[in-house]
């Protein structure tokens, strides 16, 4: 699951905490590997657990993390993990993590951590529905941390979702972010994505900062691993586009993941 973003900075938030981060501290090689580790141990547990029914783990390598077109590692390369739960009845749970983040030099947000629960529902050659809570946790920078909840439906190739949070990025303010996604399947295994989303709320009222973001890509995928090639631009994004920490400018996005247990 990838939806994150806050906002920090002084006075608890400024624009620039776009990401709950806003300032990072140098990063030494073996803390960067213990953050490597610990996604590399979540995924082989997840791994390991599979044989359960409804247990399963991704890993994702990215060459930018993407927020609702705004980059949480300053432009640079991440490492993604996940493990979820699911049930015959629709109910799911999970966590996702992400390393690498960079929100500018003075925070010690370096590792996201996301926990999740929800429902889905409907027929999978008809209308489909869903309901889920996440929480967005910034280990080591609990101040940043903060709730979203979302409803979503889609209908074969179009899908919907409306995301809120009564508290965004930890600033007392609310905000939400409504998404449209259109997946096309293509020959020979690949895909062409379209999205689109639209940020609004107090909290972006306040920085007269409500905003568009958009995306175009390809997907392919190769065996047990599958493939995406994107470029994700914004209009009327308000971060310097100047700086990597936050940058909304237009960029590719090249990422490449998996998912335990592989199917025969």
């Amino acid at each position: 699951m990838n939806c994150k973003g806050n906002v920090i900075g002084v006075k608890r938030r400024t624009l620039w905490a776009l990401s709950g981060r806003y300032n990072q501290p140098v990063f030494f090689k073996g803390e960067i590997m213990r953050r490597i580790l610990a996604i590399g141990m979540i995924v082989m547990l997840g791994g390991a657990s599979a044989a359960q029914a409804g247990i399963t783990a991704t890993v994702t390598a990215v060459s930018d993390y993407d927020f609702r077109g705004y980059t949480q590692t300053g432009k640079d390369p991440a490492l993604q993990g996940s493990i979820d739960f699911s049930m015959d009845n629709g109910f799911y749970a999970g966590a996702w993590s992400s390393t690498s983040l960079d929100f500018g030099p003075g925070t010690d947000a370096n590792v996201e951590l996301d926990i999740y629960a929800g429902f889905t529902g409907g027929k999978d050659d008809g209308i489909k529905w869903s309901l889920n809570a996440v929480e967005y946790t910034y280990p080591g920078a609990s101040d940043f941390n903060f709730p979203e909840i979302s409803a979503g439906i889609s209908y074969k190739i179009a899908s919907a979702k409306l995301w809120y949070s009564w508290d965004f990025a930890n600033s007392s303010q609310s905000a939400y972010y409504l998404e449209g996604n259109l997946n096309l399947a293509m020959p020979q295994d690949y895909g062409f994505v379209i999205h689109a989303g639209y940020s609004g709320g107090n909290y972006w009222s306040a920085f007269d900062g409500k905003y568009l973001d958009w995306a175009l890509g390809v997907t392919k995928s190769f065996g047990h691993f599958d493939t995406s090639l994107k470029y994700i631009d914004t209009s009327g994004a308000v971060y310097d586009h100047t700086a990597d920490a936050f940058s909304a400018k237009g960029k590719i996005l090249l990422s490449i993941g998996t998912t335990f247990p592989w199917k025969k």
